[in-house]
């Protein structure tokens, strides 16, 4: 049985637990799964979440496995320590370690404005994925909200599906004409072209030039997780997490072996991995100002209000928007844990072991809806009514829609803003565009926390992002702080009851 410490307490807002207090037990997914076959979907979804919650609050201790054996006696590292290649030392690990273990907590890390939240400088993560063992080359992450993260893999599923049937009914054009071109969009956003060339006719078979595609992959996988766009899924990003910051391995990533050497094995169960999937995908969606202040939740007054409103309109017509896309529809609200879209569910898990096997299947997965299942924020208003503030909001027409502020490309942010290095061979200069929901309560900004402020993280914009800045730059200092309040007006809320 895991045992759990006291997690240092980061700030007032996150939640306190008495020393002594014990971790959850292991999550089993198998049980989980049953319940779902006993038609007990809802009392699953509502176990997961709670065990995904404790999971993240609480400080692992050495016997759970928190940490990895880095060699020299610690545990622990700020910095990645390639230079220590001795047996089961630091560069030994598998799968191969990027940086630390450098924290006891997911909340650790996570915790501004409050638990779950962004991180400060300091807890920025030094990675160096290439084991270069040069400083030089060392990558820097500032942590970004683990909040409703269930939002951005539906988009990236939904848009995802859109340009696997645009890539087939080419496929099919090329089949029948002997050439054909495919231009991709989805929810309103250019993708790029695809080239397809018929090379055989019976059976038919299509070569396919991607060169044409607009920031993403050539699987037309849509990874909306990490800083670089290269995790499809939460649950995948989670893992390298666990691994990477924690030192905490999941069965599903190295089965019963001890990868990081630091003498315990099944430090995090396939179940624990549902659960903390579950947990992030349905916490609280972020909100903004403007919704605070019409819930009667915040008071605005009537100039900070007209600036929020000025300041989005100069915010457009900088031409931020054509890249933070400020709102997509979503068709399906359900989230599935597995999903049913193909390139976001583990055919087998980085193991090697089929999900199957652990009783983890499509069949009886996860699921809730993202349009009001969620257990937080369900807020009672001044007339007494409940009011789900953590679901997705409606759009004009009754339809729901995610206010997430991206357009889920990697896009070429300019050589000021360039990793020093390129290990995952998606471009020095090249980041995913960063969600602006909640953006006014995660500062630091940008990939490695440099800008302090709002107007310092758009005046550092360069490449595909240069104009959007120079339009900046150009505007009257009053107009230029009406577009920063508008930032700053997407903002996060807690409903103390949730504490």
């Amino acid at each position: 049985m895991r045992q759990i410490f006291l997690t240092a307490l980061m700030m007032s807002l996150l939640p306190i637990a008495a020393q002594g207090d014990s971790a959850p037990p292991p999550v089993d997914q198998r049980a989980l799964t049953q319940m779902i076959k006993d038609g007990e979907a809802v009392a699953a979804f509502l176990e997961a979440f709670e065990a995904g919650d404790k999971l993240t609050e609480f400080s692992f201790g050495a016997d759970q496995g928190v940490g990895a054996y880095i060699g020299e006696g610690r545990r622990f590292t700020r910095f990645p320590r390639a230079d220590l290649k001795g047996p089961m030392e630091w560069a030994s690990h598998f799968p191969k370690r990027e940086g630390g273990a450098n924290a006891t907590s997911c909340v650790a890390c996570h915790n501004a404005p409050f638990a779950n939240g962004a991180g400060d400088i300091a807890l920025n993560v030094v990675v160096d994925p290439a084991h270069s063992g040069d400083p030089s080359q060392y990558l820097e992450r500032n942590t970004l909200p683990l909040f409703a993260l269930g939002i951005p893999q539906r988009l990236a599923e939904e848009i995802t599906t859109d340009l696997y049937l645009q890539r087939d009914a080419a496929r099919q054009a090329a089949c029948s004409n002997g050439k054909s071109s495919a231009k991709l969009s989805s929810k309103g956003v250019d993708y790029g072209t695809l080239i397809l060339t018929r090379t055989r006719q019976e059976p038919c078979t299509i070569e396919i030039d991607s060169a044409g595609l607009k920031g993403i992959d050539s699987d037309l996988v849509i990874k909306p997780f990490g800083w670089k766009g290269n995790h499809s899924t939460i649950r995948a990003f989670t893992r390298g997490a666990a691994h990477n910051e924690l030192g905490l391995q999941a069965v599903e990533l190295v089965g019963d072996q001890d990868g990081d050497f630091d003498g315990v094995t099944d430090e995090l169960t396939v179940g624990d991995m549902t659960a903390l999937t579950t947990y992030m995908a349905a916490l609280e969606r972020p909100v903004s100002k403007m919704e605070l202040a019409d819930l009667n939740l915040i008071e605005l007054s009537a100039q900070e209000s007209s600036a929020i409103l000025a300041g989005e309109q100069l915010f457009a017509d900088a031409g931020c928007a054509s890249c933070h896309t400020p709102s997509m529809p979503l068709q399906d609200t359900v989230f599935r844990e597995p999903s049913v879209v193909a390139g976001f569910f583990d055919v087998a898990f980085p193991d090697g072991s089929d999900p199957q096997s652990h009783g983890f299947t499509q069949t009886n997965g996860m699921a809730f809806d993202l349009n009001g299942d969620q257990p937080n924020n369900v807020i009672t208003l001044q007339d007494g009514a409940a009011y789900h503030l953590g679901a997705l909001e409606m759009d004009g027409d009754g339809q729901p829609t995610a206010r997430w502020f991206t357009d889920f490309k990697r896009h070429d942010m300019g050589p000021e803003l360039a990793d020093p290095s390129d290990p995952l061979g998606l471009g020095a200069s090249k980041f995913l565009t960063r969600s602006l929901a909640g953006v006014g309560a995660t500062g630091p900004w940008l990939h490695d926390g440099r800008a302090t402020s709002l107007k310092d993280a758009i005046i550092s914009h360069g490449g595909d992002a240069k104009d959007s800045a120079v339009a900046f730059k150009a505007l009257q200092p009053l107009e230029q702080g009406k577009l920063v309040s508008f930032l700053e007006s997407l903002t996060m809320f807690q409903n103390p009851k949730d504490n």
